[in-house]
C-alpha cells in the first residue's frame, strides 16, 4: 500500500513531445530550461528590432495562421517557439520602439515583466482568500496606496480590473444603482427599480471615452441616456453647461444618475476642470466619476499633480496602470471614495464567498470572479523603481509633447489641429493635404517601417495624432517620422 503523499499522487502526464505537460515540483528543471529559452529568444528579438512594425497586411499573414493544424502538436517546445516567431513576434507591433507614436500603448517596466512571469507561473486567482492569501493583501494595499494618491480618505476602497472600459462600467453600475435606490426610497408610491431605469441620465463631454456609451447600453439605460455636455475650445467639459443640463434634466422629470469627467481625453489629452465639476455635482447631489485612465500618471508626478486637483472629490475614479504607470496589459482599477457603494456588486455564493465568511474576499467587490493577480506587477515596479521614477517618465513624455507641438507650429510643412495638450498627445495635419493624403502618408510610413502614428478627426477633418508614452523617445525620433510623413505626403499630393 502507498505510505506517503508522494506515492498517493499520480505522476504528472507527459505531453506527446516528451516534455512535462504541467508545472509542478517534478517539472521544476524543465520549467527552468523553458524560461531560459524563452528569455533568450525574446532578448535576441528585442536586440534586433529596428522598426516599430513590419507593415504586414492581413492578406499576407492570415493564410499562415489558417494553415496551422491545431489538432497536431509540434515535435518539441523549440518548434513551437519557432512557429510563434513566424506568426507573432516577427510582425508584432513594438511599443518600446522610439518611433512608435500611435496609440495609448506604453513600453513596460522590467520589474513588472518579471512579476508577470511569477503570477502566470503560480496562476493565482485573486477572488477569494483561500485562492490568493498574500495576493489578496497585495491588491488591497495597492488600492489603499492609489486611493491615498488620489486624496481619498480611510473609507475608500476599490478593485483591480481588466482595463478602463471595465472600470468605467463598474463605476457607472454603482452610480446607476445608487440613483435607483435613492429614487425608490424617496418615492411616495410603491416603485420598482426597473421602472426608474428609463428616467436615468448620464452626463459626459463629447470627448469622453466611448466606453461611457457602451456602459449605458450594458446597464439597460440605452445610448440616448448619455447627455452630451458642451466643451470649451480646449476640449474640456464646461461646468456652467453641465449645471444647466442637470437643471433641465430634473425639470423634465428625469433623474441624473452620474457625471463622467475625463482626466486625459484619448484624442486631445484634455483634462476637464475637476474641481468646478465637483462643485456642480455636489450641488445637484449626483454621482461624480472621473475617468483618469490616461491621466492617472499625474498622481505620481511632482510637477503636474495640480492638473488633477479636485479628483479627490469624485465618488469613483478609473485608473489604467497599463498606460501611464508603464505596466503590461492588463492592469487597471476602479476606486470609490466610500466603500459602502461596492455593495451594489456584491453577491454571496455558498461555495465561494458566503456572507458569514471570516476572511477577506476580493470577489465581493468585483464584476469578475476568476481574476489574475495583476496587482503584483505594480507592486514589483513600485518596490524596485518607486513612484517618483514613474512620475518622471510621464512628465518627460508630457514635456516632449509640448516640444513637438512647438516644432510643428514652426514647420511650414504642417499645421497643428488642436491646441497644445495638457498631457502627451499632439494633433496635426500635413498642410495643404486633404483627408486622403493624411491617410495615405500615415499608411506609407507604417508599411515602410519608418514610424507609426494614429489618426482621428477634428472638426470633421482627418488629422494625424502622436500619442507619446515612451520616455526614451527624443524630439529627433519624432522629427524623423515627421520628415517621412512630409516626404510621402508630397508624393501623394502630387499624384
Amino acid at each position: 500500500m502507498p505510505t506517503s503523499a508522494a506515492e498517493l499522487r499520480p505522476a504528472p502526464p507527459d505531453s506527446p513531445t516528451g516534455a512535462p505537460a504541467l508545472l509542478n515540483r517534478d517539472s521544476a528543471e524543465a520549467y527552468r530550461e523553458l524560461m531560459a529559452e524563452v528569455a533568450q529568444r525574446i532578448a535576441e528579438r528585442f536586440a534586433r528590432v529596428d522598426r516599430p512594425w513590419t507593415g504586414i497586411t492581413p492578406a499576407e499573414l492570415a493564410p499562415a495562421v489558417d494553415a496551422v493544424d491545431l489538432d497536431r502538436p509540434l515535435p518539441g517546445f523549440g518548434d513551437a517557439l519557432d512557429e510563434i516567431g513566424d506568426l507573432y513576434l516577427r510582425d508584432a507591433v513594438w511599443f518600446h520602439h522610439p518611433r512608435y507614436l500611435a496609440h495609448l500603448n506604453c513600453p513596460v517596466a522590467l520589474p513588472a515583466v518579471a512579476a508577470e512571469t511569477v503570477l502566470a507561473s503560480v496562476n493565482t486567482s485573486v477572488d477569494t482568500w483561500d485562492q490568493s492569501a498574500g495576493g489578496t493583501f497585495i491588491e488591497r494595499r495597492l488600492i489603499e496606496w492609489t486611493a491615498g494618491r488620489i486624496g481619498f480618505g480611510a473609507d475608500a476602497d476599490g478593485v483591480f480590473t481588466s482595463g478602463g472600459t471595465q472600470s468605467n462600467l463598474h463605476a457607472l453600475l454603482l452610480a446607476r444603482d445608487e440613483a435607483v435606490e435613492t429614487v425608490v426610497k424617496n418615492s411616495e408610491t410603491t416603485l420598482r427599480g426597473v421602472e426608474v431605469l428609463p428616467r436615468l441620465r448620464l452626463f459626459a463631454s463629447p470627448h469622453s471615452h466611448f466606453s461611457v456609451v457602451k456602459a449605458a447600453r450594458l446597464l439597460g439605460l440605452g445610448e440616448d441616456a448619455v447627455v452630451t455636455v458642451p466643451a470649451d475650445d480646449r476640449f474640456r467639459m464646461h461646468p456652467g453647461a453641465l449645471d444647466a443640463a442637470l437643471e433641465t434634466c430634473r425639470g423634465e422629470g428625469l433623474v441624473p444618475a452620474g457625471v463622467i469627467a475625463t482626466a486625459g481625453t484619448t484624442d486631445f489629452g484634455s483634462i476637464d476642470p475637476l474641481g468646478a465639476i465637483a462643485e456642480v455635482c455636489e450641488a445637484h447631489r449626483v454621482w461624480f466619476h472621473v475617468d483618469a485612465a490616461y491621466g492617472c500618471g499625474l498622481l505620481v508626478s511632482r510637477r503636474r499633480r495640480s492638473l488633477v486637483e479636485g479628483i479627490e472629490r469624485a465618488d469613483s475614479v478609473t485608473v489604467d496602470y497599463h498606460k501611464s504607470f508603464y505596466q503590461p496589459v492588463s492592469s487597471s482599477a476602479v476606486l470609490v471614495r466610500e466603500r459602502s457603494a461596492l455593495r451594489h456588486v456584491t453577491h454571496h455564493a455558498d461555495y465561494l464567498n458566503p456572507a458569514e465568511a471570516l476572511f477577506p474576499n476580493q470577489v465581493d467587490k468585483s464584476l469578475q470572479t476568476t481574476r489574475r493577480l495583476d496587482a503584483l506587477k505594480l507592486w514589483m515596479t513600485l518596490r524596485v523603481l518607486g513612484p517618483e521614477a514613474l512620475g518622471s517618465m510621464f512628465d518627460r513624455v508630457c514635456e516632449l509633447a509640448a516640444e513637438t507641438w512647438a516644432h510643428l507650429e514652426a514647420d511650414p510643412r504642417f499645421e497643428t489641429a488642436a491646441p497644445a495638450s495638457q498631457l502627451s498627445t499632439v494633433l496635426f495635419r500635413l498642410k495643404g493635404g486633404g483627408d486622403d493624403v493624411q491617410r495615405l502618408a500615415r499608411e506609407a510610413i507604417a508599411a515602410a517601417g519608418e514610424g507609426m502614428v494614429a489618426a482621428t478627426r477634428v472638426d470633421g477633418r482627418a488629422a494625424l495624432k502622436l500619442t507619446l508614452l515612451n520616455p526614451e523617445t527624443t524630439l529627433g525620433d519624432i522629427v524623423s517620422v515627421l520628415d517621412a510623413l512630409a516626404r510621402h505626403g508630397a508624393k501623394f499630393q502630387g499624384a
